[in-house]
């Protein structure tokens, strides 16, 4: 039995599109990701890290956001 390490994808809907993006860094928790890919996508500041979901021989995690809506 052969153990490998699944490469992480980082999943965050924006505009009704999903982005797919990439491990930065393999010695990065996902929080540390998180707070790496919010410079481009400043709602991930506020955003819910959920996983890993394993599919695809990836780990997935995905990125949700918590804001609501005004009105």
């Amino acid at each position: 039995m052969k153990a490998i390490k699944l490469p992480r994808i980082f999943l965050h809907r924006n505009n009704g599109q999903e982005i797919r993006l990439h491990d930065p860094n393999p010695n990065f928790t996902p929080a540390d990701v998180q707070h790496f890919y919010a410079g481009t996508y400043p709602v991930l500041t506020n955003a819910k890290l959920i996983g890993p979901e394993f599919k695809d021989d990836e780990a997935q995690y995905r990125f949700e956001s918590i804001m609501g809506t005004k009105g």
